[in-house]
């Protein structure tokens, strides 16, 4: 069987305007102090692959436009949906006022496991990502609807915030997808 790589003609992308009037993926994803642009960057790409909602910049995460983040999310920023928000708890209070579930993505007592952790079918979520040091604020993770824990089986028990992305977004994306 034949394996050639496809061109970029055949991949069937989505425009700007396309991209903004696709049926979204019901997912938020909130970055808590991301202080790497590099990363900031590949979380917009991200988001971009699998149509996620929404993404709400805080605290001392960088906005767009920047030469860094553009770099990492070729174009994203333009399709992906943002905010900047100086609170992230601000946000998360909101949004949970709103019915939004929040999920704060970290180790912590308590976690649920990402492999055995289900959205519920039809709703919202959001995800706190946090900071590439200090991981997502206590206050943050406190007031959350629960901790979603990346399980990890090597010596490190860390992964970059934005491979941590990558990861819970497509298991999410993947079982929400299934769902329907």
């Amino acid at each position: 069987m034949e394996k050639r790589k496809l061109r970029n003609s055949e991949l069937d992308r989505k425009s700007v305007d396309q991209f903004k009037e696709a049926k979204k993926t019901p997912i938020i994803v909130i970055l808590d102090n991301v202080r790497s642009l590099n990363n900031i960057g590949s979380v917009f790409r991200t988001a971009d692959a699998f149509l996620i909602q929404k993404i709400y910049l805080c605290g001392i995460t960088a906005k767009p436009p920047h030469k860094d983040i553009q770099k990492t999310a070729l174009g994203a920023t333009e399709t992906v949906a943002w905010e900047y928000m100086e609170d992230s708890l601000e946000i998360v209070n909101r949004l949970k006022a709103d019915g939004i579930k929040v999920f704060s993505i970290e180790q912590a007592e308590g976690a649920v496991m990402l492999n055995d952790f289900q959205p519920e079918p039809g709703k919202t979520c959001a995800l706190v990502f946090g900071n590439e040091v200090k991981g997502v604020q206590q206050q943050v993770v406190s007031s959350s609807d629960a901790v979603i824990e990346i399980p990890q089986l090597g010596s490190k028990h860390s992964l970059n915030i934005s491979v941590s992305t990558g990861v819970v977004l497509w298991d999410l994306f993947a079982k929400m997808k299934l769902s329907n």
